[in-house]
């Protein structure tokens, strides 16, 4: 079975961090036909943050049939604690096929009846956390996904990064810098010991939009 191309898909500042500064949401989403992806992967903090209006409030569930012809992409969570909460708000958007969460053998029996009441799609792979290899390839088995673009934050974006699993990096640069101790960059991983690990890339797209942001797109070597 072979591995989904993913593409890591990011808005960043000129000094490569992702708080404070105004994100182009009209440009980020704009260029999402670019990929004609197959799942949105992201990370259940990203999903679940403040600013994405989800309340505790749950939606009636029900079963979901997805037509065949429904070229619509997959949302897939990483839940490996069983954190997420009101998934048919995310299944009622009119852009997302279905809802897919990758769980581990760790996460919580009670979490995933949760999830089974709630007619919800669960792939466990991994012990401690997420295996996102075997789910990548798992979830290419089950539902034929090709294509997966991130939308997350750092932290999933380094953990695929570091795996390996990385085929091409997408960022939006604005025209800002924010500084900062804090590691609120686009890839957060634990620091190397040698420069063996540094991910090379080979440029092979550079473009200016609006608002002075240029659009930079990286092959992984």
């Amino acid at each position: 079975m072979p591995m989904p191309k993913v593409v890591v898909h990011s808005e960043v500042s000129a000094d490569g961090r992702i708080d404070w500064f105004r994100v182009h949401e009209d440009l980020y989403y704009g260029l999402l036909p670019t990929w004609n992806e197959d799942a949105a992967l992201t990370g259940i903090e990203t999903l679940f943050d403040p600013r994405t209006g989800v309340t505790r409030e749950e939606r009636p569930a029900r079963p979901h049939k997805v037509a065949p012809d429904d070229r619509r992409p997959l949302l897939v969570a990483t839940d490996s604690k069983g954190r997420g909460y009101n998934w048919q708000f995310f299944r009622d958007m009119p852009y997302i096929r279905d809802v897919v969460v990758l769980v581990s053998s760790k996460t919580p029996e009670s979490y995933l009846r949760y999830l089974e009441e709630r007619y919800v799609g669960y792939i466990v792979k991994g012990d401690d956390r997420v295996d996102l290899r075997e789910a990548l390839l798992e979830l290419n088995r089950l539902h034929g996904v090709k294509t997966v673009r991130t939308d997350s934050g750092g932290t999933l974006n380094g953990a695929l990064l570091r795996a390996g699993l990385v085929d091409e990096v997408s960022l939006l640069v604005s025209p800002d810098l924010v500084g900062g101790l804090s590691p609120k960059s686009f890839f957060r991983a634990p620091d190397l010991e040698s420069p063996d690990g540094v991910i090379r890339l080979e440029l092979f797209h550079m473009e200016e939009l609006k608002h002075g942001v240029v659009w930079l797109r990286y092959k992984v070597v």
